[in-house]
């Protein structure tokens, strides 16, 4: 997301998150089957791995299915647009193509191919890349920003530049890439980002300057909370008490696979999935204590798929041995 012009890089960079489908209702009540993925792209990330990334086709994606010249790799949720394809030969052409499926099961046609090669695996290499240099960035609308910086040095060669916003990776681009495009971002919001170069021994470079941007426009987080959020407490067979929270995740432009739930205005745990994410209402129950009759105040929020958190649910009140508040 190799040796061309910056405004050429930004551009083979960009990556839209909006919809790219093939008409509006009309077309999808008459049951025609999803659109080919657009832009699709492929870069290898290591010399076991590929990135691919595409754009969305429309609301109605189920899912998306990449493939590795016929065989299937990948399932990805419909609401996600990049995945890593891993375990793959070092110095190897593969070949790529993305499917969508939509809510009915309808498998809508092969994207154009793409390829790309792992680079040639090196032995015994635990030298990682210098860190990038320079990163600059400039906001590009409200839920976009351009980012570019200077290229790392290796003792062999840089095969990628992951970006992040805060502690979480959400863009990777080719080694031979200093510019990026970072689209899904939220109006008016703070973004802090950082790159770091990858070799093809996925050794890690430390982190370059961090660059912080406010995107323009208002945001103030109701619409990335996660709603009809319950909590009650319950006495297990052990004699403790238990709290038990359910939720509906928020709407977002990608995957959500981390919460974080916060009792009595602190954080008390994190909920990460490491499989696929319930798509549907989400539960999760931990620990409390042994003594009934302590009352707490519990909310929860997303770490939504820019690398921010998203704005806190309801609060509900409990008390051990009790219902919830409402």
């Amino acid at each position: 997301m190799r040796g061309v012009p910056v405004p050429l890089a930004l551009c083979a960079a960009l990556v839209f998150v909006g919809s790219c489908g093939w008409g509006g209702p009309d077309e999808a009540e008459s049951g025609r089957l999803p659109a080919a993925p657009v832009g699709v792209t492929a870069a290898a990330g290591s010399a076991t791995s590929v990135h691919v990334m595409w754009n969305a086709v429309d609301a109605r994606v189920e899912r998306y299915e990449v493939y590795r010249g016929t065989t299937k790799v990948q399932d990805v949720p419909g609401a996600q647009h990049m995945v890593d394809v891993t375990r793959l030969r070092p110095g190897t052409l593969y070949v790529f193509t993305v499917r969508a499926r939509d809510t009915e099961g309808r498998l809508g046609p092969p994207s154009r191919q793409v390829r790309a090669t792992t680079p040639v695996a090196t032995a015994a290499d635990r030298s990682a890349p210098t860190r990038p240099g320079e990163l600059r960035g400039r906001t590009a609308g409200s839920r976009a920003v351009q980012l570019s910086w200077a290229a790392s040095s290796d003792d062999r060669d840089v095969v990628s530049y992951d970006i992040y916003q805060g502690g979480s990776k959400i863009h990777s681009v080719g080694g031979t890439q200093t510019a990026a495009v970072v689209t899904g971002l939220r109006p008016g919001t703070r973004y802090a980002f950082t790159v770091r170069a990858r070799d093809a021994a996925d050794n890690l470079s430390p982190a370059g300057a961090t660059v912080r941007l406010t995107t323009p426009g208002g945001d103030d987080g109701r619409d990335t909370a996660p709603t009809d959020f319950r909590a009650t407490t319950r006495l297990d067979d052990d004699g403790a008490y238990y709290l038990d929270l359910a939720w509906l995740p928020p709407r977002t432009d990608g995957v959500v696979t981390e919460y974080q739930v916060r009792l009595d205005g602190a954080a008390a745990t994190s909920l990460v999935f490491g499989g696929t994410p319930p798509r549907g209402r989400t539960t999760y129950s931990f620990y409390l204590g042994r003594e009934a009759g302590e009352r707490h105040r519990v909310r929860i929020r997303a770490r939504l798929p820019d690398g921010t958190w998203g704005g806190l649910s309801v609060q509900r009140t409990v008390t051990s041995g009790t219902a919830a508040s409402p």
